[in-house]
């Protein structure tokens, strides 16, 4: 039986991952863990039964190409948003936050 996430940080996790198409253990492989225990490892980070330090979040974020605050992220729509911008570069992001600032100014 598969254990759901108990956080928000394995919630987030697990669905990176599978977007992705990459088992626990290619994952664990890919950041740097031993083949041997890699897929436990990163059972553990879903369920939540242990939380990594913001350094191996780093690492799971580049191997799975998304930003690392995707993670922590309390809203879903704040996190797709993350994900939709990721690779935007600063001319793009910068039309984005101007975007955003005439929408906050229109709300007021």
């Amino acid at each position: 039986m598969r254990k759901h996430p108990q956080n928000l940080f394995g919630q987030r996790l697990r669905a990176a991952r599978e977007a992705a198409g990459i088992p626990q253990d290619q994952l664990g492989v890919m950041i740097g863990i031993d083949e041997g225990c890699s897929s436990a490892r990163i059972s553990r980070y879903e369920t939540g039964t242990h939380q990594p330090q913001f350094e191996i979040a780093e690492k799971l974020a580049a191997a799975l190409h998304i930003p690392t605050a995707y993670f922590y992220c309390r809203s879903d729509a704040m996190s797709e948003l993350l994900i939709a911008v990721s690779d935007f570069d600063d001319e793009e992001l910068a039309r984005l936050r101007n975007s955003a600032e005439r929408i906050r100014r229109g709300r007021d």
